[in-house]
C-alpha cells in the first residue's frame, strides 16, 4: 500500500454513463457505511457547464436512478462532499482552474481518469502544468488503454511523465468483484485443491464471457475495437491469469501481479485455426425480436462481435491443457463463468457392476449469479440388485446464501477505496497490459495475414456453429 490516504478525490469525465451508473452509486455507498474519510472532498469535471449545486442536482439524479431502493438513504452528507468545475482536457489554460477548485492537494489526492484515449495525453500535460501531479498524487486510469500495443505504450509512456508506476492504478472493474477475488481464496485458502490444479488432474478449462446486449449506444467504441480487444484483451486474460497463476508469496500487490504476468507472458501464439470470429445477425433474444449488427450500425463492417480461442499456456503447470475462451454479443443469456474440468478417475472400480463415472467439474460463476459448484460421484440409493448406479451430484455455494449478512457491493466501490487508501493488489500492472496487447496483437496479425472474416451467427444463439467444432475436435462440449 502507498504513502497515503487521500482526502481530494477528483472525477475526470464526472457526467458520463460510468460516473452515473457506477462511481457515484459506489461513492455513496462507501459514504453510508463510514468507509471513506468524513474529510474527503470529491471535486468532478467535465466539459459540460455547471456550478457545485448544478453537479449535486444532478448526482442526486443519478443515485435515484440507479442506486437499488435498499442501499438507498439520506443523500445529504455525501451530496455536500460534491464540487464541479467545468474543463476541456484540451485546454491546457483550464487546468488552473481545476487546481483550485481541488484547493491544493491537501493530505493527499486520487484522481479517476475516465475519459476518451485521445484525451490523455493533454489530461497528463495539463495535470502537471496545474501542479496536480506531486508526490502526494496518484492516478486511476480507467479502459480502454489503447488499441494495440503501440497505442497502448504511447498512453503508458504519457502517464509515466507525470507518474511513477506506484502510483498509477489501471482499473479492470472484473477484479473487483467479489467471485473473482473468490478465486485467489478457493485455490490458495483450501489445500483440497491447489495440489490437484495443474496439467496432471485437469483436463481442460473454458471461460466464457457471454452478453445479451448488442451495441447498446457504444456504436462509435465498438465497431473500432471488436470482441478481442474490447473483451479478451482485458477482463478474460485477468481471469485465465488468476486461474492459471503460481502461489504468490503474499496477497500483497507486487507478488500478486509478479505471478499473473508469469503467465501472460507463457500464452502460447495462436494459429489460425485456434480462432473463430463470428458477426450476429437478426434473431430473437429472450422472445423479443432484435436486429443484427450491420443493422444497427447501419453500415457495412467486418467487426467480429463474437471471438471463441483455444489458448495454450506453455509452462510446466498447464503444458498440454487446453484454455477454451469465449465471448459475444447476442448470445442466449447473461454469464461469465470458469470451468474447470477435472480428468477422469485412472481407474474405475464400478465399471464391472455397470456403473459410469464422470470426471469432476467446477464452475465458479460470477455474473449475474455469484456462485461455485463441484460435480460430485454418489452412488444412486436402491438395492443394486441390477447393478450399481452412480451420479454426478452438484455441490452448490451460493454466495447470497453463504455470505446473508455483508452487503453485495459494487465492483468499484472496492477499486475506488483501493484507490483512495493506496491498495494496487486488484489494479493492472503495465507490464500485465502489455503482455496481454502482444499476444493480442499476434492473433488480429494471424486473423489479417490468412484474412479471416467473421462467421455469421443468429443472435440467441451461441455463436457460430465452428466456434463448437472448434471445441469438439479436441473433444470438448461447451458448458451452457
Amino acid at each position: 500500500m502507498s504513502g497515503f490516504i487521500a482526502d481530494r478525490l477528483l472525477l475526470f469525465g464526472a457526467t458520463g454513463d460510468l460516473a452515473q451508473r457506477m462511481l457515484l452509486p459506489s461513492l455513496f455507498a462507501l459514504d453510508a457505511d463510514g468507509l471513506i474519510d468524513p474529510n474527503l472532498q470529491i471535486v468532478g469535471t467535465a466539459r459540460s457547464e455547471m456550478d457545485d449545486q448544478g453537479y449535486r442536482n444532478f448526482a442526486r439524479a443519478a443515485l435515484e436512478k440507479f442506486l437499488p431502493p435498499e442501499r438507498r438513504g439520506s443523500f445529504a452528507t455525501f451530496l455536500n462532499r460534491l464540487r464541479y468545475q467545468p474543463l476541456d482536457a484540451t485546454q491546457p489554460e483550464g487546468f488552473a482552474g481545476l487546481a483550485q477548485k481541488v484547493d491544493g492537494v491537501g493530505r493527499g489526492l486520487a484522481i479517476f481518469l475516465s475519459t476518451a484515449p485521445s484525451l490523455f495525453e493533454p489530461t497528463i500535460a495539463g495535470l502537471q502544468a496545474g501542479g496536480l501531479t506531486g508526490e502526494n498524487v496518484r492516478i486511476g486510469l480507467e479502459k480502454p488503454l489503447g488499441t494495440d500495443l503501440a497505442s497502448s505504450c504511447h498512453i503508458n509512456d504519457a502517464v509515466a511523465r507525470a507518474f511513477p508506476e506506484e502510483r498509477i492504478f489501471r482499473i479492470d472493474h472484473y477484479l473487483g468483484k467479489e467471485t473473482v477475488q473468490n478465486l485467489l481464496a478457493l485455490r490458495f485458502g483450501n489445500i483440497l485443491f491447489e495440489p490437484l490444479w495443474n496439467a496432471a488432474h485437469i483436463e481442460h478449462i473454458q471461460i466464457t464471457v457471454a452478453e445479451t446486449v448488442g451495441l447498446e449506444g457504444r456504436v462509435g467504441f465498438y465497431d473500432g475495437a471488436g470482441a478481442l480487444r474490447d473483451m479478451v484483451q482485458n477482463h478474460m486474460l485477468q481471469l485465465l491469469a488468476l486461474v492459471a497463476m503460481e502461489p504468490p508469496v503474499s496477497y500483497d500487490a507486487t507478488p500478486v501481479r509478479d505471478e499473473k504476468v508469469k503467465v501472460l507472458r507463457s500464452l502460447r501464439p495462436i494459429a489460425p485455426e485456434e480462432t473463430v470470429i463470428g458477426q450476429y445477425t437478426a434473431g430473437a433474444i429472450a422472445g423479443a425480436a432484435v436486429p443484427g449488427y450491420l443493422d444497427e450500425l447501419g453500415k457495412p463492417s467486418g467487426t467480429e462481435t463474437f471471438v471463441a480461442i483455444k489458448a495454450h499456456i506453455d509452462n510446466w503447470r498447464w503444458q498440454g491443457v487446453p484454455f477454451y475462451l469465449r465471448t459475444g454479443k447476442r448470445l442466449p443469456r447473461r454469464t461469465t463463468e470458469i470451468v474447470v474440468q477435472f480428468r477422469q478417475v485412472p481407474h474405475s472400480i464400478f465399471a464391472k457392476r455397470g456403473a459410469r463415472t464422470e470426471p469432476n467439474r467446477l464452475v465458479i460463476g460470477i455474473q449475474p449469479a455469484e456462485n461455485i459448484t463441484l460435480s460430485l460421484m454418489a452412488k444412486v440409493p436402491g438395492l443394486d440388485r441390477e447393478g450399481i448406479r452412480l451420479r454426478s451430484v452438484p455441490l452448490d455455494i451460493a454466495m447470497d446464501d453463504a455470505f446473508a449478512g455483508p452487503t453485495r457491493r459494487i465492483a468499484y466501490e472496492r477499486l475506488l477505496l483501493d484507490l483512495i487508501e493506496g491498495d494496487q493488489t486488484l489494479f493492472v500492472r503495465r507490464d500485465e497490459v502489455e503482455a496481454q496487447w502482444n499476444w493480442i496483437d499476434g492473433i488480429r496479425a494471424s486473423w489479417t495475414d490468412q484474412g479471416l472474416t467473421p462467421k455469421s451467427y443468429t443472435a440467441g444463439s451461441w455463436g457460430p456453429s465452428a466456434a463448437i467444432a472448434l471445441a469438439e475436435r479436441g473433444g470438448v462440449t461447451w458448458h451452457e
